[in-house]
């Protein structure tokens, strides 16, 4: 097969952004993915780039290897993420820096030369993996739910910016899903005795749910779907339940929204 079209997933070593590159592939796509975390595909046209998303020159670096070796770039997908969680009152500062960084900044840089190299070619679509909970913000999640609701901003208002170049901005918003993040997550228990071991019981019904939820494969094939798809919307919730979900939150008065995801999560 001969792979005309070029893809470069961030966080693509495991989870969601490892599933959307192999439904990519299987979609005809050669493959870039950039992570950390070294990767071997056994697929050929599959190409692992080691990098921290959060380091401004390894970034840089890793879209000139993508432009030097195929000139193009059809679509950008931004995977890397990770997870803390805990109370406002009891994160520090390091810790909130962090998710920030990683979920926020690291987006960012991405988007910064991808949709660069978009611009200048004069096309392509970027994907940018967010959260139901960048909507509905999750009780001591809230640094998580606030780098993917800054995230969505972000998309939001480049998007714009990118509109004469014809450059589509999506943003996909995934609810449970099992994945190696549940495991990663930063979990804070400090002022679990004086929340009357709410954080706690909050975090285990949430964790239960992702261990629950739908398989990064089904989340892949979405993205992979929505890739080559010819007209495609700004926003998309992956599951049709979510979807609904977040319908819910849109136009239920505010007050009942959050005093629902209170009992959900916040007792």
């Amino acid at each position: 097969m001969i792979r005309e079209k070029v893809a470069v997933i961030t966080g693509g070593s495991s989870g969601i952004g490892k599933s959307t590159a192999l439904a990519l592939y299987d979609k005809g796509f050669k493959i870039y993915t950039v992570s950390r975390r070294p990767v071997d595909w056994e697929n050929q046209e599959m190409f692992h780039i080691q990098g921290d998303v959060t380091e401004e020159t390894e970034i840089q670096k890793a879209f000139e290897q993508v432009f030097a070796a195929e000139g193009r770039l059809d679509v950008l997908v931004i995977c890397a993420g990770f997870g803390i969680s805990g109370a406002v009152e009891f994160t520090t500062l390091e810790e909130a820096k962090k998710q920030m960084e990683v979920n926020f900044f690291g987006a960012f840089l991405a988007l910064k030369y991808g949709g660069k190299m978009m611009r200048t070619q004069g096309f392509g679509r970027i994907i940018a993996v967010s959260s139901v909970a960048g909507e509905i913000a999750i009780p001591f999640q809230a640094f998580y739910s606030a780098s993917k609701a800054a995230l969505a901003k972000l998309l939001e208002a480049y998007s714009g910016e990118l509109a004469p170049y014809h450059v589509e901005c999506v943003l996909v918003m995934p609810g449970d899903v099992q994945t190696e993040f549940t495991k990663f997550r930063e979990k804070s228990p400090e002022g679990d005795k004086e929340y009357e071991g709410r954080i706690s019981r909050s975090v285990s019904k949430m964790e239960q749910d992702e261990i629950k939820g739908m398989p990064s494969k089904k989340v892949g094939q979405f993205i992979a779907k929505k890739a080559i798809q010819k007209y495609v919307r700004p926003v998309y919730g992956v599951h049709k339940g979510y979807g609904f979900l977040l319908m819910l939150y849109r136009i239920l008065p505010r007050k009942w929204s959050l005093y629902l995801i209170e009992r959900l999560y916040g007792n």
